[in-house]
Order: C-alpha cells, then structure tokens, then sequence
C-alpha cells in the first residue's frame, strides 16, 4: 500500500476529516488532500507528527506494502499471547487452591478420626477397667 492509501485509511480510521487532520497539522485541508491524491508528499516534521497522531511508526507509515495490517496483526497477537498467558495463570493458581483445599478436607477428617479412635479407646479401657472391678 502507498503512503497516500495509508494515510486515507488511517485517516478515516481515526475518524477525522481532512479539514480536522488539516488543523492538527497546521496545514490546509488542500494540503491534505494532496497528500492523499498522491500529488505532494508531506515533509519530514509532518511526517513524524503523523505517526504521533496515528499512534504508528514511521516505518509503517511510509514503506510501501500491507505493513499496517501485519502491525496491527502482530499486535493483536501480542494481545492474545497475553490473555492465554493470564489465563494460564489463573487456570493453575485455581488448581493449586482446589488441591490444597481437598488436603486440608482430608487432613481434618483424618485427625478428626484419630480423635475418635482415642475416645474409643479411652471409653473402652474405662469399661474394662469397671468390669473388672464389678467381677472381683
């Protein structure tokens, strides 16, 4: 893509006239519109002020080819690599937590049995003990 389509398309993107583009610039809206038939190219401060405003660099802005939708798919990319990173996260922190959670269920009824048993044993051993005492 040439740097004239660029700049209609990013223009257009960021939802500005030629006129509002125009304005950022400190040029005319005539000016613009050269620049987006093809007639004039800008110079370099408005160049770099373009890419400002465009949030791109000027690489992308100037070199010819599909360069600004590969930006925007590598970003998009970036993004996703992102979120599945997260959610991986989450997803492990979520299995650690249940993990710990059912140790913890079995720890207590475990201990909570052993308690029992030596209440049991306790109680029996006095039994005994009475039985004894009640047969001599």
């Amino acid at each position: 893509m040439k740097f004239n389509e660029k700049l209609i398309k990013l223009r257009k993107a960021a939802g500005f006239s030629q006129e509002e583009l125009g304005n950022k610039l400190n040029v005319a809206r005539q000016t613009i519109s050269k620049w987006e038939l093809g007639e004039t190219t800008p110079e370099m401060d408005k160049l770099i002020k373009l890419s400002e405003i465009f949030n791109i660099t000027l690489n992308e802005l100037i070199k010819e080819g599909d360069d600004l939708k590969k930006s925007n798919d590598t970003n998009s990319q970036k993004l996703a690599g992102m979120i599945i990173k997260i959610l991986k996260g989450l997803g492990i922190f979520l299995i650690a937590l249940f993990i710990i959670s059912i140790i913890l269920v079995i720890m207590g009824l475990v201990l909570f049995n052993q308690v029992g048993v030596e209440n049991r044993v306790e109680t029996t051993v006095v039994e005994v003990q009475e039985d004894i005492e009640d047969s001599q």
